[in-house]
């Protein structure tokens, strides 16, 4: 009787036990922002040596995909992508990487309307209004570039160093780890890859590759036009000035257009006529916060110069006064759009990097194929195991800005480390996917759909058999990789959008 009773106390302490793990543990789609220590740069106050992680899924998932954002984007524009990755793959867990830079962005008013502690015009007028309105007294202040001339210096190896250690917390408990970018974030994943790490690449800590629309390819800078630009950036400022805006008001029209938009859709906001606008983001007629933002980014309508941020989105309607916006059929909705730049439900976050370091964009000439160059030695970057990546599984997905560039970056890294071609997971869908629409797709994202298997070849125990595709034409979305071309999607890039300095 004794031990029949002990055998049943111990039954019911486990019982309780995966009760109270159950009930404490979030759900599948619960994300949460944390900030750790990063690289201790030199020159950095200690302050913003850090990088942050934004985490979509089970905290108990075994295999972690870890993404990194493009130029002058944020962990933020991932948020309803990896909500839908953690929800379609068993056992995935998405940390998106935050970079330091997004520490010096002021999110106080944005975070204030989230909440519902502030009003719309206030808003506003914190971040742009009072540039035309000197009654405004309460309103962000501009950070001087002398203030933070140490951002000069965070390049490919300050990136690459915080996310070494993302990457090794990620893989603590025997978790697997794949590393995937977009945009420039695809070429910071090939540097990560195969920097050195006193001998060592860092591929040995990944268990695969994804590249959306982005990577890199074999061209680099020259030693000479390196030094150039070490010199250019010593005296001038430290940020990127991305689609002809300077820092920070690409992040500020993007927070005020996403907000108004996803806050105030149908009304008319204070940006319609606001007189700083730059034109080519004006809608040429009355139209509703959302229309306007629509407007802005849609491929249709948005200018040359942004093409790193576009997206089929729709279109303006034929009629209505304001005018509102329609699908269309097409590929992201822009109210889904809105959301990863707004960054919907995230204190402390939006999807734009205000500030971009410009440095970052010029290591980035140097990474090539992950072969040591003339321009390593320069830059200080050393992604020189390119031919030292194992048998690793990759994925690339190429859409409208990166294009052949982007598949043909993927197989020069697998033909340089020896990595079969059922590996390899090549998918062009330049002819139909703005540079955006791997991210913001919805319902059906082909990215996506490729994404899913591919990971799951990668957990704990799958197998991969990947696919190399190649471009035969085939109208519509497939299955199988092959080049789609489809009605207004093809119709509507005219070939601009190809226009590319590796974004």
């Amino acid at each position: 009787m004794h031990w029949e009773s002990r055998g049943r106390r111990r039954g019911l302490i486990a019982v309780l036990a995966v009760a109270t793990m159950l009930i404490l543990a979030p759900p599948a789609s619960a994300t949460s922002l944390s900030w750790i220590d990063g690289y201790d740069d030199p020159a950095t106050p200690a302050e913003f040596d850090k990088v942050g992680i934004l985490k979509a899924g089970s905290p108990w998932a075994r295999n972690v995909l870890v993404l990194v954002p493009g130029t002058s984007a944020s962990a933020a524009y991932f948020q309803p992508l990896a909500q839908l990755i953690a929800s379609r793959t068993h056992d995935w867990q998405v940390w998106s990487v935050e970079r330091r830079e997004n520490l010096l962005e002021d999110h106080s008013k944005l975070d204030a309307v989230k909440r519902g502690d502030a009003t719309l015009q206030e808003f506003f007028d914190y971040y742009l209004g009072w540039l035309t309105d000197p009654s405004v007294q309460d309103h962000i202040t501009f950070i001087p570039d002398a203030d933070v001339g140490f951002a000069r210096n965070w390049g490919m190896r300050v990136a690459v160093e915080d996310l070494r250690r993302v990457i090794d917390l990620a893989g603590r408990h025997g978790r697997r780890v794949v590393l995937g970018g977009h945009s420039l974030g695809g070429s910071i994943t090939t540097a990560y890859a195969t920097w050195d790490f006193n001998g060592r690449a860092g591929a040995k800590d990944l268990s695969g590759l994804v590249y959306v629309d982005g990577g890199s390819g074999p061209a680099t800078l020259t030693a000479e036009d390196a030094t150039q630009r070490l010199q250019d950036l010593s005296t001038s400022s430290p940020w990127l000035t991305f689609g002809g805006i300077p820092s920070p008001f690409a992040g500020l029209f993007n927070i005020v257009g996403s907000t108004f938009a996803r806050s105030a859709p149908n009304e008319v906001g204070p940006l319609h006529d606001w007189p700083l606008l730059p034109a080519n983001l004006r809608p040429p007629v009355t139209a509703t916060n959302e229309a306007g933002y629509g407007y802005a980014l849609d491929t249709e309508t948005s200018p040359p110069s942004l093409a790193a941020a576009q997206v089929h989105a729709g279109r303006l309607a034929a009629e209505g006064d304001p005018r509102p916006w329609e699908l269309a059929g097409e590929l992201s909705p822009i109210q889904r759009v809105a959301d990863m730049f707004h960054g919907t439900a995230l204190p402390g976050l939006d999807g734009t990097a205000w500030y971009h370091p410009l440095r970052l964009t010029v290591d980035s000439g140097a990474i090539g194929a992950g072969i040591a160059n003339p321009a390593q030695a320069v830059l200080d970057v050393q992604a020189t195991h390119g031919d030292d990546l194992r048998k690793m599984p990759i994925y690339a997905f190429a859409a409208a800005l990166g294009g052949q560039r982007v598949l043909d970056a993927a197989q020069l890294l697998a033909t340089q480390s020896g990595i079969p071609q059922h590996k390899l997971t090549l998918i062009d869908g330049s002819a139909t996917y703005a540079h955006v629409d791997p991210i913001s797709a919805y319902p059906q994202n082909e990215f996506l759909q490729h994404l899913v298997p591919f990971l799951k070849t990668t957990s704990h125990g799958g197998r991969h058999h990947g696919k190399k595709h190649h471009g035969r034409k085939h109208r519509g979305r497939g299955h199988h990789g092959r080049k789609h071309h489809g009605g207004k999607h093809d119709r509507k890039h005219h070939g601009r959008d190809r226009k590319h300095d590796d974004d």
